[in-house]
């Protein structure tokens, strides 16, 4: 241990025997660690600058729209509209798969789950 870590952790042992982190929000429950293991590791800090300012990346946001376009089905009636949202959100789908760095994974999108299983056991 290198002289700064001593220093370190001799100031964090004083703070706690002062009581300093005892009002500390969440304090008893487990920490939220990210996982950014699916972004390349030059972009990682980046990333994460733009969500601690509030920006997502491309692959989140298209994401959301699928979720939002899914939500908003249920809702439409209009059998026109609702074929227009419907290729809408195929093309998000599609967009979004191409645009994937790793495994495609079924549970990922439910709604298309059982039809794949059945292409692969035919």
């Amino acid at each position: 241990m290198d002289i700064f870590e001593k220093i370190a952790e001799e100031r964090i042992r004083e703070a706690i025997e002062q009581g300093l982190f005892d009002d500390l929000p969440n304090k008893g429950k487990p920490l939220k660690i990210e996982d950014y293991s699916w972004v390349p590791e030059d972009l990682r800090l980046a990333y994460k600058i733009l969500k601690n300012a509030g920006c997502i990346p491309p692959e989140m946001e298209i994401r959301k729209e699928i979720i939002d376009l899914k939500e908003l089905l249920k809702t439409i009636d209009d059998d026109e509209e609702r074929i227009k949202k419907i290729r809408e959100l195929n093309f998000k789908l599609l967009k979004f798969n191409i645009g994937r760095k790793r495994p495609f994974y079924p549970e990922d999108f439910p709604e298309y789950e059982e039809k794949i299983i059945k292409k692969f056991i035919e």
